[in-house]
């Protein structure tokens, strides 16, 4: 029944192609990825919600504290079978996946991550794991923009457009801000697009918004009612919590890279590692209850008039109403929510670290208004500066100050507290960007010379393979002969350049025709000088594993139009700085999103 509807569906889509011109198509297909992304969200909201609000209410009645601590171990248990049995034993995590996609796979993204992202951490997350739904929400909304793109042919071009339109929608989606969907989609991942382009991001940003608005209950959805005025007094409050933001951006970022490179080198089978994992995570979230899932529940009680509420059903639940407690209570989670996040995606667990940050954001801003509060300096306004702490985090987190601007404004229902948030987004992204030069999504594709950044010359240069403009046909000289020979290879080739080797090929050294133009008229001098007296050494040679951004730099430092190629410490060709240009403007003017 469901293949024939789909069968319909798309044959009037096929149909619709034939008749609408491709900016049209375009328009119309970014309605229908922006649908699919806004269910996505609402198949994994929903779940993950209903999960803790059955956990809630039990615990509540029975008083089992440990139902939130055993509940996240099944979680990643099971994600671990899934993605075993069904996912061929493995699955990408993070937003990267989509660079990578852009970058190096032609934006090709395989149809599993259409519903493996939703399966996965949907037991993950809406079973406990410490971790967020964003993430995997970006991926399936990217999964579907870019496997409709190849169902109906469409270019690179529009591939990459639309894996934009599900990331938009995505985002928008979840959180009911449009606005930051779009900046998401050009900020964090497609940053080399032109005005136009935005257009369509932003037809699937507001589709996606209106189908969780009319489906989702609000509930669901992070939303605030409660927020203060905007006191300019407390100016420098909030760049103080910039500053503060930024330096936990640094701690959170480098303290979750080290947790999953820990278990990345256990010697463990997945099962093993997953329980040892998530039995860590159970004992963390039966002490600090907050931890579990997603978060967001918390983040809506800390920003309300009775935060003391956070203490109940805790082990601290005496001490609801002793403020310096509560303070301790949120200053050990803010500082150990990073560990709860890292075990719950290294151990097996899939989801992301975008709620996380908002988490995370939430008790800093939290933290540093109460501790203010509490030792007399002044009386901030503790929901506004919960709020704020949020777009800090996230903006330190994933170098993203205009996403993290906007969708805490569009999520507290207005503009008021625009001024505060540009000032602790832009503090914090400054302070995160001076010591992680990447976000921590992209560190991993950096290391490896794969990511895009902001850097534009970069992010084309990324796409290219070195070994794709190497020339090796050039012809070869040996030390010991005269200059006979490399005078007749001169007149019938245009080759300029000759490498000078031995039998077993090492490199000994170049002759260009530059250096040699003097020589070669004067028959006495061609007949008894050898290569070697004529022969220089290379300033530098190219490796074929070498990135095009080395391979630029390399000729940017050698200053020659030649760089020789060795493999495995053998001469193996050549690359010309003119063919590496050229191949440069192909690949932008193919790359240029209109």
């Amino acid at each position: 029944m469901f293949k024939k509807i789909l069968s319909k569906l798309e044959a009037i889509i096929a149909i619709a192609q034939s008749l609408l011109s491709p900016k049209q198509f375009i328009f119309m297909s970014a309605v229908l990825v922006g649908i699919s992304a806004a269910f996505a969200v609402i198949v994994l909201k929903t779940f993950a919600h209903g999960v803790f609000s059955f956990a809630t209410y039990v615990s509540g009645i029975l008083k089992l504290g440990f139902l939130n601590s055993i509940l996240p171990i099944i979680g990643i248990l099971l994600t671990v079978l899934v993605v075993k049995k069904v996912l061929g034993g493995s699955i990408q995590k993070g937003t990267s996946q989509i660079l990578y996609a852009v970058a190096k796979k032609a934006s090709i993204i395989p149809k599993k991550q259409m519903y493996a992202q939703i399966v996965t951490s949907s037991l993950t997350v809406g079973l406990g794991g410490s971790a967020g739904l964003e993430s995997p929400i970006v991926i399936t909304g990217a999964a579907f923009g870019s496997n409709y793109a190849q169902k109906y042919k469409l270019s690179y071009k529009d591939r990459t457009l639309l894996i934009g339109c599900g990331v938009a929608a995505g985002i928008a989606a979840a959180f009911n801000a449009p606005i930051a969907g779009v900046l998401f989609a050009i900020e964090v991942l497609l940053v080399d697009v032109s005005i136009a382009a935005f257009t369509p991001i932003m037809i699937a940003a507001a589709t996606g918004a209106l189908v969780s608005v009319i489906a989702l209950n609000e509930e669901i959805l992070l939303s605030f009612k409660r927020q203060e005025d905007f006191d300019y007094h407390n100016i420098i409050y909030y760049v103080l919590l910039g500053m503060f933001t930024g330096f936990v951006s640094v701690y959170y970022s480098r303290n979750f890279q080290r947790v999953e490179h820990f278990f990345s080198r256990l010697k463990l089978t997945p099962y093993k590692k997953a329980l040892f994992g998530a039995s860590i995570l159970a004992i963390l979230i039966f002490i600090f209850p907050t931890l579990f899932g997603e978060g967001y529940e918390s983040i809506k009680t800390l920003s309300e008039s009775d935060p003391g509420k956070l203490l109940e059903n805790t082990l601290f639940e005496g001490f609801r109403d002793n403020n310096w407690v509560l303070l301790l209570f949120v200053g050990a989670t803010m500082m150990i929510k990073v560990f709860a996040s890292g075990i719950t995606l290294g151990s097996g667990g899939n989801g992301g670290n975008f709620a996380p940050s908002l988490f995370l954001g939430s008790y800093v801003g939290f933290f540093f208004s109460k501790l203010i509060n509490l030792i007399g300096l002044t009386k901030l306004p503790v929901s506004n500066f919960t709020l704020v702490g949020m777009a800090g985090i996230l903006s330190g987190l994933f170098h993203a100050p205009l996403t993290a601007i906007f969708l805490i404004a569009e999520i507290t229902g207005g503009y008021n507290l625009m001024i505060p948030l540009m000032i602790v987004a832009s503090i914090s992204f400054a302070i995160s960007k001076r010591f992680e030069k990447h976000s921590m999504d992209v560190k991993n594709l950096v290391k490896k010379g794969h990511a895009f950044t902001s850097n534009k010359d970069t992010n084309v240069l990324s796409t290219l393979e070195t070994s794709a403009i190497i020339q090796t046909d050039f012809l070869t000289v040996t030390a010991n002969e005269n200059l006979e020979r490399l005078v007749d290879l001169i007149s019938h080739s245009n080759q300029v350049i000759f490498a000078v080797v031995d039998a077993e090929q090492n490199l000994l050294g170049i002759v260009h025709f530059n250096d040699i133009r003097e020589i070669i008229f004067n028959n006495y001098r061609v007949k008894y000088t050898l290569v070697n007296e004529v022969m220089t050494a290379p300033t530098a040679v190219i490796s074929p594993e070498d990135s095009m951004g080395v391979v630029m730099n390399k000729f940017e430092s050698a200053n020659k139009a030649f760089l020789p190629v060795l493999k495995n410490d053998k001469y193996y060709g050549f690359i010309s700085k003119s063919v590496a240009l050229e191949a440069y403007r192909s690949k932008l003017k193919s790359m240029t999103i209109e």
